[in-house]
């Protein structure tokens, strides 16, 4: 069995997801056959996995793909066995290796956690056959010791597995001198006993500063400092995990191209945006509820999303749709992209009731199309070829509902011979199902120019794996990573 260390958090969004990626890639530099594990992830960014001896594909969460990137392997679904995808603010769709488990509520889900452990055990594993070293990220923080009872993404998954722990805390929101000794101080003794030490990440300056700050965190919990990490710009190039970070991302510089994202309630891989973000002329602006979509974009992207007709309903609470059609009135450009790509027709249905009570919702009108939610869910990585500019796409579906109507006609692309998404009369609207499409140089660099943007399509993949190098190269020189594998057993 491979040897492994894991991450956990004082907190939510302390960099761990990076922080795994940067030491998969560091021991990978090392020669050392490395996977990346997160054993209970939530997230409705998720990617796709292919499932062995099976045609389709399984969901797992975004971040564990761009860990194996990193590694340099295929994702796997044992990779993250458990995914939540938050559908309300109280319940979750459950996937479990790769395919829908059900739904739960909070409280449901805590009664299904000792079942579940049995599948994250399962993939822990087979994740570990032919494996060197397991790098695996925790969720949350150990420190909620009310969810500790039945735990299966922390210190009951470390307990379990035997793996130990280090400790990542946060200076930069603040507080970390007492997150770390607080977390040391609430956690039982079997708990305790598993963390070999800790760092500090997100440090702004010169890091010596801190040393005061060491002293003070190992008189309150003996543990070894592993190092600390200075704030780096690289991470920015990488999918985020997290829908927190989006209202980070709402503004920059002026270029020459603006592209206006809706923040919907629910919204779902919103990493289709981040090679438009790393396009030097393009500024990509989320947009948050309470605030109109900006008169100067001159494309407006719709995103993925958790709960088509939920978002819709929001969407209009918002009064983004009057936004959307002055925009096109002005001459503007849209994209809508799954569940976004849904909400550009007439209606969208779900008679099945799968998304909720609401079993019809009138759509934005910009595409004569209509959806109808369907029980089965499509989940598979697709090779295609774009309509509108005649270059070949790579990407994946996930989606629930199929869609129909005369703008079908007029396909986006098309995928195994068969037509996928639609297209407007004049061509300034378009949607697909496909996760991905700007992810593909060729297409971006053709789309980008039919908006007046010339000399787009950067490498997007290699820029991701220049980012991955300099994440590894950061940690290296600030952190102990000799000491860090060394801690692994």
């Amino acid at each position: 069995m491979a040897k492994a260390i894991m991450l956990q958090g004082t907190g939510s969004d302390v960099g761990k997801t990076v922080l795994v990626a940067g030491l998969c890639r560091a021991a990978k530099k090392r020669g050392l056959k490395v996977r990346p594990f997160k054993p209970q992830n939530m997230s409705n960014n998720a990617a796709v996995a292919d499932i062995p001896g099976e045609a389709g594909g399984g969901e797992i969460g975004r971040a564990q793909w761009l860990q194996a990137i990193a590694c340099g392997v295929a994702p796997s679904i044992h990779m993250n066995p458990v995914l939540l995808k938050p559908q309300s603010d109280v319940g979750a769709q459950v996937v479990v290796q790769g395919k829908v488990f059900g739904e739960a509520k909070a409280r449901d889900y805590q009664a299904m956690k000792p079942q579940l452990m049995g599948a994250v055990l399962d993939s822990w594993q087979k994740l570990g056959e032919g494996a060197d070293l397991i790098i695996v990220e925790g969720a949350g923080s150990p420190a909620e010791i009310n969810l500790r009872p039945r735990d299966i993404a922390n210190m009951g998954f470390a307990t379990r597995a035997d793996v130990p722990v280090i400790l990542v805390g946060d200076i930069d929101r603040g507080g970390v001198i007492a997150s770390v000794a607080g977390t040391h101080l609430i956690l039982p003794e079997e708990d305790r006993r598993m963390i070999v030490g800790y760092l500090i990440n997100k440090f702004r300056g010169d890091v010596t500063l801190f040393d005061d700050g060491i002293a003070a965190i190992n008189r309150f919990t003996s543990w070894p400092c592993f190092g600390v990490v200075p704030w780096l710009k690289a991470a920015a190039l990488l999918p985020s995990e997290d829908s927190v970070i989006l209202e980070r991302l709402t503004s920059g510089e002026k270029r020459a191209l603006k592209v206006a994202v809706p923040m919907l309630g629910r919204i779902a891989n919103f990493d289709d945006l981040d090679p438009l973000r790393a396009e030097p002329q393009v500024e990509v602006a989320f947009v948050p509820p309470g605030q109109r979509l900006p008169e100067d974009a001159g494309l407006v992207v719709i995103p993925g999303s958790k709960s088509t007709i939920g978002d819709l309903l929001m969407f209009r609470e918002n009064g983004w749709d009057r936004d959307l059609l002055d925009h096109r009135r002005r001459g503007g450009h849209v994209v809508g992209i799954c569940g976004g790509y849904q909400m550009l027709g007439r209606t969208v249905r779900d008679p099945h009731g799968i998304e909720g009570s609401v079993r019809e919702a009138e759509g934005l009108g910009l595409l004569d199309i209509e959806t109808v939610m369907e029980p089965e869910k499509t989940v598979r990585n697709v090779i295609a070829r774009s309509v509108h500019f005649d270059v070949p796409l790579s990407g994946y579906e996930i989606h629930l509902g199929a869609t129909t109507g005369p703008d079908c006609l007029r396909p986006t692309a098309i995928i195994n011979n068969t037509d996928d998404g639609a297209t407007s009369a004049d061509g300034k609207v378009f949607g697909t199902y496909m996760h991905g499409l700007f992810g593909a140089d060729a297409f971006r660099a053709k789309f980008l120019e039919s908006l007046g943007i010339k000399g787009g399509g950067i490498d997007y993949r290699a820029e991701v794996e220049r980012a991955l190098d300099e994440i590894a190269d950061h940690l290296e020189m600030h952190l102990d990573v000799d000491a860090i594998f060394a801690a692994a057993r």
